[in-house]
């Protein structure tokens, strides 16, 4: 008995040793890491402002990514500058609340941004395949309530992880070979059966990602066979141009985030450094990705980043200490 309550305990911190086998390289790992962090971030950010402050812009189509944008931004905001405190401070510490904090807030934001995803391929099948009824089913009070699903789906899937952590008695070690805590990570330091965990924390998000996958695929084989009847090739490739950028982030979110999700489930062979390496990617290179897409690719979008830059300029130019 005296030794179980010298080897059971809920830690006040956990250890996050980072990227264990690279210690060596932390430093030059983190170089690239905060590049490209603080593009996704910088990237994001103007994205954002720019749909807020540009009038043209106010549509459920920009709404939708601008909430996509604030996501990447919590995404990647919540695990990367820990990361760097680790790498650059060995600040190898966090608190047990605040390591529940980020499992709650990197699976949520997983979660929450394959809905939204969602959304927005739903958006474009009203906007091509019903453009006439496009204002009166997509009114900003339904969007609203897209929204309010969004952000209760989300919370709803993933709270039960965190009441199912907290659960848990953790024995023996409180160190966690990873950069930032991940659910099943945290999990296997426990002391108790977490099949639970386990099962809960891989299969019900996959499936409803998995669901949004197949809703999204719905989407967009109507939409395509709708382009495809236009009788204008104008019309056919207009048509495309506004769905091109999507289906890019698209790809870019859901092909990284399966792969990685996958071989950590069932790639044992693969070592732990590179399931690491490849999770602290999935966090920063998407989101520092999407606004790049949507900047190059959509015209509107250039043409408010260039309207605010020009004034920004004009206004240097014709202040007295320009």
């Amino acid at each position: 008995m005296t030794h179980t309550n010298l080897t059971i305990f809920h830690p006040a911190v956990f250890v996050l040793l980072g990227i264990p086998g690279w210690e060596a390289y932390h430093i030059w790992l983190s170089i690239p890491l905060c590049l490209l962090y603080i593009t996704a971030v910088l990237g994001n950010t103007i994205l954002i402002v720019v749909i807020i402050t540009e009038h043209n812009l106010h549509e459920p189509m920009y709404f939708f990514l601008s909430m996509l944008a604030i996501t990447d931004i919590l995404l990647s905001t919540t695990t990367v500058p820990k990361a760097l405190a680790i790498f650059w401070l060995h600040a190898h510490d966090i608190a047990f609340d605040a390591c529940v904090t980020q499992v709650f807030f990197v699976h949520m934001m997983f979660v929450g941004e394959s809905a939204i995803l969602l959304a927005m391929a739903f958006d474009r099948f009203v906007a091509i395949c019903a453009p006439l009824h496009y204002t009166t089913m997509l009114t900003w009070r339904v969007v609203g309530r897209i929204v309010l699903a969004i952000v209760t789906r989300s919370f709803c899937i993933i709270f039960p992880v965190i009441f199912l952590l907290k659960q848990l008695p953790f024995c023996r070690t409180n160190i966690v070979p990873h950069s930032y805590c991940e659910h099943i990570g945290v999990a296997r330091l426990a002391c108790a059966d977490i099949t639970i965990n386990i099962w809960y924390g891989f299969s019900v998000p996959i499936v409803m990602v998995t669901l949004d996958v197949i809703l999204i695929a719905v989407s967009y084989s109507l939409i395509l066979r709708a382009v495809f009847r236009l009788p204008s090739q104008d019309a056919r490739h207009k048509a495309l141009g506004t769905c091109g950028s999507h289906l890019c982030v698209i790809l870019m979110f859901y092909v990284p985030s399966f792969f990685t999700l996958l071989t950590h489930r069932f790639g044992r062979n693969i070592p732990r450094h590179v399931h690491i390496l490849l999770a602290n990617l999935y966090v920063v290179v998407p989101p520092m990705l999407n606004p790049i897409v949507y900047g190059v690719k959509t015209k509107q979008i250039r043409e408010g980043v260039a309207h605010r830059f020009f004034d920004i300029k004009t206004w240097c130019c014709a202040s007295p200490l320009g």
